[in-house]
Order: structure tokens, then C-alpha cells, then sequence
């Protein structure tokens, strides 16, 4: 009796295992698993019958030894609640379902030492690749991400410099987009407001100050931030602040629609009309923006997309393959309805 006959059924499956069963090479076995479209239907058909019979559970360890690398990808997110985060994220997870690689979130929490804690745990296990979907400071983490030795996609900004690979919209053209369409909607006292600190929120806020420029409106006064992840709290309490301080204003230029939420429920609670008197503009087209009252003017960004397309790359790249396109711009689209829509003919600008 051989050894294979004296199996029990605690011993581990081995790909050899399926591939004698099979009668066929381990080789072979392995492409039917990971390269499918290599091996003939009824081939893979029945190597995979026999691997569900027998239970073969295929080695990571041993298959990231050969590929000189983890078998996981790392994602860096600033916040695993907010909606922005999580349609990124759904792109990411359904490009990388069915792969042979898992994916380890990592939740920052819009905090600097916890980002640069994440990318160095990230770099010690040697990922096949990571994804940026969210950064605070990349002049801390650049050395790191060089000591890191893998494919860095970003999803961050198109012009953003860490990484020489990114799937991500120009948010600073977005901005300008967006306070030039309040420019001629009438608007002329509305200031720019939001929360965090990140590269995204910079360059929105480059491109509202650069279209006041231009239409020679800038105030400083008018750029009004904190250093605190966006929510409908934050939206209202700096809307109440700023209609108090700046009596003539009359809209506001949101960094995101959660804080543009808060906004309105405030000028709600003031008897402010929208947008007769007080127009509002919102970031990223949440679900809700479309159902509030009256529904939210804002730049849409196709967040799923950016994840899947970011995740297709780092996978190409993780298999060593070059890609065609380093840098892939995405189109964002300025939605507009009802908070800013004030007159019927807008004004030049």
C-alpha cells in the first residue's frame, strides 16, 4: 500500500495531491486555478471537481515565497464609515475578488502618526502592492513609501507626488469648476468651508481661491476650515459662525455634501431662502444629495470606478507587467440643482 493510500483525512491537501488525481501536472493544476482561460473548459472543469472533492486549500505562504511577496494588498483609508471612502472601497474589493490576493484595510482616522504607523506595518509584511485612497501629509511619508519596495497606486489627485501611478480626478479643476458656476449664478459673497487636511481638501481649496481671483472677489475671510473630519455638525456650526461674521454673504462652497447637509438644515433653522439668498454647493454627489430640500447642487466623482481602475493596475503591476497608462485622469461631472439654481439666464463672468 502507498503512502497516498494511507492518507488520512487530517493530512493537508497538496496541489501535487490534485494534480496525481487528476493525472496531470502540478503545473498544470496551478494554471487551471489561477489562468483559466489557459486550459481547456472540460480540463478545468474536472480539475476543479476534484478539487472541491478533496478539499485543497491552496498555500499562501509558500505561493508568496515564490512571488517574493505577501499575498495581500494594502489599503490606506482615511475613514472606513464615510460614504466618499466606501464606494472606493467597493471598487477595490470587486476588481480583486477572485484573485489570488486578500486586502488589509488600514483606517487612519485623518491622523498623521496613525498614517505613518499604517504604511510602516504595511511595508514590514511586504505587500504585493498598496493603495493610497486617502493622505494627510506625504512630505512624512515619502521616505517611507520608497522603503516600502512595491506598486503604489493612488486614488488621491491626479497631480498628487508620491506615487508615479494614480487613478483620481483633478480636484483643484473640480473647485474652479464649481465657484465659477456660483459666479454666474450670481453669487458673490460665498466662502469656501469644509474640515480635514488632507491633499484633496488643498487643492479645492486652490481652485475656489484661484476662479475668486480671477473674478477679482478673493477674501481670505471667506476660506473658513478646520482640522476635523467632515460631517452635517461641522456644516452647520461654521455656517452659523460665517453668516454672523460676513452679514452680506450669500452662499457657500462646501468640501464635501455631508458638511453641505449641515449647511442647509442651518439656514433652514435661520429662514434663510435657498437659493433666493443663500446658494449652496456640495462635493462627491452622496445618495442623499439628490433627495434633500431643496436638492444639493454639487461635483460628482466616480468613486467606484477610481477604485476598480486603481486595483486593476496595482494588479497588472503586482504580476509585473508594465501598464499603458501611469497617471489615468477620470472626468468628474458638476450636477446642478435646485441650492444654487437662482437665476434662469446666468451672468457672465
Amino acid at each position: 500500500m502507498t503512502l497516498r493510500n494511507k492518507r488520512t483525512a487530517r493530512e493537508k491537501i497538496t496541489l501535487q495531491h490534485v494534480a496525481e488525481k487528476a493525472g496531470v501536472s502540478a503545473i498544470t493544476v496551478s494554471r487551471a486555478l489561477r489562468e483559466p482561460d489557459k486550459v481547456s473548459e472540460t480540463l478545468r472543469e474536472m480539475i476543479l471537481q476534484i478539487v472541491a472533492e478533496m478539499g485543497y486549500v491552496p498555500d499562501l505562504a509558500a505561493r508568496a515565497l515564490a512571488r517574493g511577496s505577501s499575498g495581500f494588498i494594502g489599503v490606506l483609508v482615511p475613514s472606513l464609515s464615510h460614504a466618499a471612502v466606501l464606494s472606493v472601497v467597493r471598487g477595490i474589493e470587486e476588481r480583486v475578488r477572485g484573485s489570488d490576493y486578500s486586502i488589509q484595510y488600514a483606517n487612519t482616522h485623518y491622523d498623521l502618526a496613525e498614517e505613518i504607523a499604517k504604511i510602516r506595518l504595511f511595508a514590514a509584511q511586504r505587500p504585493a502592492g498598496i493603495i493610497l485612497a486617502g493622505v494627510e501629509d506625504h512630505g512624512s511619508m515619502e521616505a517611507l513609501m520608497r522603503e516600502a519596495a512595491c506598486p503604489i497606486v493612488q486614488t488621491v489627485d491626479v497631480s498628487f507626488p508620491l506615487s508615479e501611478f494614480a487613478v483620481a480626478i483633478d480636484h483643484r479643476s473640480a473647485a474652479r469648476a464649481a465657484t465659477r458656476h456660483m459666479l454666474t449664478q450670481g453669487y458673490r459673497r460665498f466662502a469656501l468651508i469644509g474640515g480635514g487636511n488632507d491633499f484633496r481638501v488643498r487643492q479645492r481649496q486652490m481652485g475656489y481661491c484661484e476662479a475668486m481671483r480671477d473674478a477679482g472677489l478673493y477674501d481670505e475671510k471667506l476660506v473658513i476650515w478646520e482640522d476635523t473630519p467632515p460631517s452635517p455638525r461641522l456644516g452647520s456650526r461654521l455656517a452659523r459662525a460665517f453668516i454672523e461674521a460676513v452679514p452680506d454673504a450669500d452662499g457657500v462652497l462646501c468640501h464635501s455634501d455631508d458638511v453641505a447637509l449641515g449647511v442647509i438644515f442651518e439656514a433652514q433653522r435661520l429662514g434663510i431662502r435657498i437659493p433666493e439668498d443663500f446658494g449652496i454647493c456640495g462635493f462627491n454627489d452622496l445618495d442623499f444629495a439628490s433627495v434633500t430640500e431643496p436638492p444639493l447642487t454639487t461635483v460628482r466623482i466616480p468613486r467606484f470606478e477610481m477604485g476598480y481602475r486603481a486595483a486593476d493596475m496595482l494588479l497588472t503591476l503586482a504580476a509585473g507587467k508594465k501598464v499603458e497608462e501611469k497617471i489615468v485622469s477620470l472626468d468628474y461631472q458638476f450636477v446642478e440643482r435646485q441650492t444654487t439654481r437662482r437665476l434662469r439666464s446666468p451672468v457672465s463672468i
